[in-house]
């Protein structure tokens, strides 16, 4: 029997399908910590955890560290330690070094976690990445500009996918940033070129050190030209063949870039460019499962659970993927206008006529919900099919169609 404990502070839709996955493993106790009371959990998951401890700060180690003691002494032991949060990969390692439990440690989470530190590995290791520079101080900022130029990228090193960051395109964009967000030496700022070229998603898995699985995500647009665009529509291709050769580069220096990161096993997020030029350029690496209904996606494109197989992976250190089957896409529907409510929903009937037997799951906005004023949108559609052509034309065909209203 092995002992596993989820640290899941709160209790969101896709957090509940991983946790759910955990609990179902055969020869597996689950134990969880949250901050949402038990009361929050599907009867179906409250039923199959072997334990529940409530912290006040679920994301304070201080908080986990004696909900993780309690469980180990309820279980005997506590053999696996699991959390998908991209703010919990630091402190779950930090208890992982204290306690003696197999997986990721501090010191490799952090270089994921930090992402400037995470460039600072890159570049050591002669691994392509954008150029960088952590400023504590405005004048520093002014430096960075002189010697990359125009426009760079301003985000917290600590961030998650595109959350506070910002396009900067001249020295009066920088100075504002500058002034509403002042960099210190306790709150630095990372600046980053901004590159030029397509965006992509690098999904995979590292057993042994070793790279043996990965998938791709092509972005159209990037996240960053979504938010600075409210009409864009935010859609994402993954292909059949992701061993195509146009992604010969990438696949070249991801598994370089997780080694010298510090990623034994485990699965991985990467966000990369490809440069007008054909050079890549890795963005940010997060040691945990993408979000964005990335895992959904996957687990349409492989026609396999992807929730119970990542878990299966943390705590069995095992991958055993079926054959990829389809491509996929998802569009995520954004509000359009100055409203703050979703009003209506326009073009479902005429989306549904020319696309809807290539539809496999969507989740549309409702009347009277609030705009979520991120690039996932106010809701999604997924589709699937053998040729990634057809689902590239059809998400075209799709977001032209449907329009949600704000009033």
């Amino acid at each position: 029997m092995v002992n596993a404990v989820f640290v899941a502070p709160f209790f969101a839709e896709t957090t509940l399908r991983f946790i759910d996955a955990a609990a179902s493993l055969p020869g597996v106790q689950l134990g969880l910590v949250s901050q949402d009371a038990e009361g929050k959990l599907p009867p179906g998951v409250r039923e199959k955890l072997a334990g529940h401890y409530r912290v006040e700060d679920g994301l304070d180690l201080g908080s986990i560290r004696p909900a993780v003691r309690a469980i180990e002494r309820a279980l005997g032991s506590v053999d696996r330690l699991l959390g998908t949060l991209e703010q919990l990969q630091v402190p779950l390692g930090a208890l992982r070094d204290e306690l003696g439990i197999d997986g990721m440690g501090a010191k490799a989470a952090r270089n994921f976690r930090d992402k400037a530190q995470m460039k600072t590995v890159l570049s050591e290791a002669g691994l392509p990445c954008a150029q960088h520079r952590l400023i504590g101080h405005p004048a520093e900022g002014f430096s960075f500009a002189r010697d990359v130029g125009f426009p760079l990228i301003a985000k917290p090193p600590a961030g998650a996918g595109a959350q506070s960051t910002f396009r900067l395109d001249d020295e009066n964009a920088l100075a504002d940033c500058l002034a509403s967000m002042p960099p210190s030496s306790e709150r630095p700022t990372l600046l980053e070129e901004f590159i030029v070229g397509e965006e992509h998603s690098f999904d995979s898995v590292v057993l042994g050190g070793k790279l043996v699985w990965h998938s791709i995500n092509d972005y159209s647009p990037g996240p960053i030209e979504v938010l600075r665009q409210p009409w864009i529509q935010w859609c994402v291709v993954s292909p059949f063949d992701v061993d195509d050769a146009r992604y010969a580069a990438i696949r070249e220096v991801a598994g370089p870039a997780l080694s010298a990161l510090g990623l034994k096993n485990g699965l991985s997020h990467m966000e990369w460019f490809q440069r007008d030029d054909g050079r890549v350029a890795i963005s940010e690496v997060g040691a945990r499962p993408p979000g964005a209904q990335f895992a959904t996606i996957l687990s349409y494109a492989y026609d396999f659970d992807f929730y119970r197989a990542w878990a299966h992976l943390m705590v069995h250190d095992a991958w055993e993927p079926p054959p990829r089957r389809f491509a996929v896409g998802a569009a995520y529907l954004r509000g359009q206008g100055r409203g703050e409510r979703v009003s209506a929903i326009h073009g479902i009937e005429q989306a549904q006529s020319e696309i809807g037997e290539l539809v496999v799951e969507s989740k549309l906005p409702k009347i009277g919900q609030s705009r979520s004023g991120t690039y996932e949108g106010d809701g999604y559609v997924i589709l699937r099919h053998p040729d990634t052509k057809v689902v590239q034309s059809a998400l075209a065909r799709l977001v032209e169609r449907i329009y949600v209203e704000l009033s």
